[in-house]
């Protein structure tokens, strides 16, 4: 795995080097976190042929360089945008978690050529939960995941800073209230729609809303897996993701 600054972002790079007409994956963290637990999906991609991307993003962990201020969802996602032309000849298969998604729906809704399908995992925010309730429905969701998660998380969490977290957050709810879903009704590319059977943030209700405002959206649950579904349950999310990209060529 190399990890070093791309396109002004920390990011780590596995599988071959991205070039025209390989398959590419670009995934894309929650709030406050950097890309590290994404590392066990992204080795399973990988051994599967995938050029996979793990950016840190703007004021992230890692990537806390790349910004003075910490960007709003919209600013995140025009910033990835300018990386990825930089580091991916073509468009690429996008997978977020958490409020990671939201940067995923404005990336896609405003530079749509950058993506050609999209896996949302656990989607969050839901839009007009306070950030209280929000911040119930994580401290529910910690129980169930690995406590190598929690570590990491933590972890992540010290390096980006209270500040920033704090900063990121109101933009994320912000972006939940007023663009999320119109971002998401823009989408005209393949979605999955991805959720742990045990996830406290993503509800079931929320997550067939999200597949029914997305044109061409798809659902699929994991069994015993909470919000991290991509960490605790890295094979079977991995399945999922190398199935539904091989749909484009039947």
């Amino acid at each position: 795995m190399e990890q070093r600054i791309h396109g002004g972002l920390f990011t780590r790079v596995l599988g071959p080097p991205p070039c025209a007409g390989a398959p590419t994956v670009v995934l894309l963290h929650g709030l406050g976190l950097s890309g590290r637990y994404f590392v066990p999906l992204a080795r399973r991609l990988a051994a599967r042929g995938f050029t996979v991307l793990v950016p840190d993003l703007p004021g992230n962990a890692w990537s806390r360089a790349a910004v003075c201020r910490m960007p709003d969802v919209v600013r995140t996602a025009d910033a990835l945008a300018r990386w990825h032309r930089r580091l991916v000849p073509g468009p690429s298969l996008l997978v977020a978690n958490s409020v990671g998604c939201q940067v995923a729906a404005a990336l896609t809704a405003h530079h749509p050529s950058l993506a050609h399908r999209l896996v949302l995992l656990g989607p969050a925010l839901t839009p007009g939960a306070s950030a209280w309730r929000q911040a119930g429905r994580l401290l529910a969701d910690a129980p169930r995941e690995p406590l190598s998660l929690i570590v990491t998380a933590a972890a992540d969490y010290l390096l980006t800073g209270p500040l920033r977290f704090a900063i990121s957050l109101r933009h994320a709810l912000r972006d939940a209230a007023a663009a999320f879903e119109g971002h998401l009704a823009r989408i005209a590319v393949p979605t999955l729609v991805v959720r742990g059977a045990g996830d406290t943030i993503a509800s079931e209700a929320w997550t067939r809303r999200i597949t029914e405002l997305i044109a061409d959206g798809h659902a699929s649950e994991v069994p015993d897996a909470a919000h991290a579904a991509h960490y605790s349950k890295p094979e079977a999310v991995a399945e999922l993701i190398e199935t539904f990209a091989a749909e484009e060529n039947p």
